[in-house]
């Protein structure tokens, strides 16, 4: 009997001793975060909030100083822990990088993920891609926090995924002027919440002046504002393809909000003069675009 306790004595003390040993392994393992950031949400948010507008076009986001600002932010927070590197997810044609996306890609320590974007300029795919690598990351013990900049509720199963493993997801959001750009569900599923404000973002985003036309020149012709609306309408869809052309004949002869400013803006470029407040001019902008567009279908 007496062997029976020492034996089981003698099996306990070297569990201890392996628990012991596995607990001094963790505590040298440097815990790891990595910062996520909705592309589509932050410019929306941010622009709002600083610029007073959604729209991509009218202002300039400096993305590298505020992926540095991010950077130095989750190093406050995440204090006793190293990065492993910052996930910026966006959309694009084709998933085809654009400038400015390849200028981000080129950063240290930052990895682009692209979406697709719609004939309407939403992105599509993109929540699917964080949940990815969120549960991936979470999975493999890659990280032990998640810093996620978006506003989404389709996150919520990403969060999940990645709590699922261990991992602790931070939301971080973008102050709203008005109400809330986050969804409530998001919210009661993360570990923490955190809000940057307008001092934040200030010195990130700067409104684009808006182009000056010469007040003295001629107005075209209607038929001149046809022509250069099909001329809009073969590079939109050389660039888009067929499948956009599908989504967008539907809603024939409405064009989505933000097809319709591309078109204008894209418009007077060419012509050099403002459309704006010219009823008939830009009507005639969009029966060309549509009658190219429907004589391809």
């Amino acid at each position: 009997m007496n062997d029976d306790h020492a034996a089981l004595s003698a099996r306990i003390d070297r569990t201890n001793e392996l628990l012991q040993r596995m607990l001094a392994e963790v505590a040298k393992t440097p815990s790891t975060h990595a910062i996520f950031v909705d592309a589509g949400y932050l410019y929306a948010a941010a622009g709002r909030l600083v610029a007073g507008t959604e729209d991509r076009r009218a202002f300039d986001l400096d993305a590298e100083g505020l992926i540095e600002a991010l950077i130095d932010k989750a190093r406050t927070i995440f204090a006793d822990s190293r990065l492993l590197r910052v996930y910026w997810y966006d959309g694009a044609r084709r998933r085809i990088h654009t400038a400015e996306q390849q200028s981000i890609a080129e950063l240290p320590d930052v990895k682009v993920r692209l979406g697709n974007l719609n004939a309407n300029n939403q992105q599509k795919g993109v929540d699917s891609l964080i949940r990815t690598d969120l549960e991936s990351l979470a999975r493999h013990r890659a990280i032990s926090d998640a810093a996620l900049l978006g506003g989404d509720e389709d996150l919520v199963s990403a969060v999940e995924a990645a709590q699922g493993y261990g991992a602790r997801v931070h939301l971080w959001g973008i102050e709203a002027p008005e109400g809330r750009n986050q969804a409530e569900p998001l919210l009661w599923e993360v570990d923490s919440q955190r809000t940057f404000d307008l001092d934040f973002f200030k010195p990130y985003v700067s409104r684009r002046a808006a182009p000056a036309y010469d007040a003295t020149a001629t107005r075209p012709t209607r038929e001149d504002v046809r022509f250069v609306g099909a001329q809009i309408a073969a590079k939109w869809l050389a660039a888009r393809g067929r499948e956009a052309l599908v989504e967008l004949l539907p809603g024939h002869p409405y064009l989505p909000g933000s097809v319709d400013q591309d078109l204008l803006v894209e418009a007077e470029g060419l012509l050099q003069y403002s459309l704006r407040g010219q009823a008939d001019l830009r009507r005639a902008l969009r029966d060309g675009f549509w009658e190219h567009l429907q004589a391809q279908y």
